[in-house]
């Protein structure tokens, strides 16, 4: 029984210096996180973007599929602050319902590829063996097609829809997270501390959960961005090709498709979607970076050597 106990007692022990160390560096990480001036500038006007979303049917200022033929082809003024398009629709009010599709989109596919992605991974890094061959074949069947064309394949078998585009997306992108799962599954099995837990006798679920997944977080994260911001390009270009949003909908990429015929004489049309989509982009790619420095230990020793020498 005092054999016992002590064995429970100790386990408690672990896991709370565990998750005292996680918390630890959590902090730290958020501390070097907000000290990158890019990557907190992308997460403030990524912020925003979700804001303007979430808030569309509050401050847009028009119906964005209400046509009005006499004020078509307008630039922008007071009134439409970015013109007006071929129907008279407001350009600016199309954008803020079209970022509801694209960031939705894109936190969905995050979603579905986290879902499947991460599970493939550890399990293909963790078992090895036949498993790991059977789940990796599998995923490179999928890799050996160029990710757009096979998005526009799976769109144009089911049919063009905005939930259709956003299963042909995450199906794109879980082979992508799987093999950077499984790559830091096997690094990280062979760490020291797994090799305790095991010794410990620690079941192979909670070595994967408390042991593995807590220390490949870093690349996890940083492909979710990566995977985040793809999302919104082949949203936008899916809608372009006509196999996404519908008209009358608003979509970037749809929008960027009927302006096509009207660059030279009404530029804003094409500029205005252009524009939100790099914005969009980069400032993803700028979280992304700035996660990737954030939790990579090794930048934070780089840094404490740099200061410690201008010091």
């Amino acid at each position: 029984m005092a054999a016992i106990l002590t064995n429970d007692t100790g386990k408690a022990a672990r896991d709370e210096i565990l998750t005292l160390r996680f918390a630890s560096g959590a902090r730290l990480a958020s501390r070097q996180f907000l000290r990158n001036l890019p990557a907190t500038s992308g997460l403030v006007v990524l912020a925003l973007l979700c804001l303007a979303a979430i808030a569309a049917p509050l401050i847009s200022p028009f119906d964005p599929i209400q046509i009005k033929l006499s004020a078509k082809l307008q630039p922008p003024s007071w009134a439409h602050l970015l013109g007006t398009d071929h129907f008279g629709r407001d350009v600016l009010s199309r954008l803020l319902y079209g970022a509801r599709v694209s960031l939705s989109i894109g936190l969905m596919v995050v979603a579905f590829s986290t879902s499947f992605g991460v599970p493939i991974g550890m399990t293909a890094g963790f078992m090895r063996g036949n498993v790991d061959n059977v789940l990796m074949r599998l995923m490179d069947a999928f890799l050996t097609f160029p990710p757009l064309l096979l998005a526009v394949a799976i769109v144009g078998l089911l049919g063009p829809d905005l939930r259709n585009v956003m299963a042909a997306i995450g199906v794109v992108q879980v082979p992508v997270l799987a093999r950077i799962v499984r790559a830091s599954t096997l690094s990280a099995r062979e760490e020291t501390y797994v090799m305790a837990a095991r010794a410990l006798g620690a079941s192979p679920l909670r070595i994967a959960t408390r042991h593995i997944l807590r220390n490949i977080l870093s690349p996890i994260m940083v492909q979710l961005t990566i995977g985040f911001s793809a999302a919104i390009i082949a949203e936008a270009s899916l809608s372009f090709l006509g196999l996404g949003t519908q008209p009358p909908n608003p979509s970037w990429g749809r929008d960027l498709a009927e302006a096509r015929r009207y660059m030279a004489d009404a530029p804003w049309l094409f500029l205005a979607p252009t524009a939100t989509i790099m914005l969009a982009v980069l400032s993803i790619n700028f979280v992304g970076d700035g996660l990737r420095d954030a939790l990579d230990p090794r930048s934070w020793r780089t840094r404490a050597r740099v200061a410690s020498a201008k010091g």
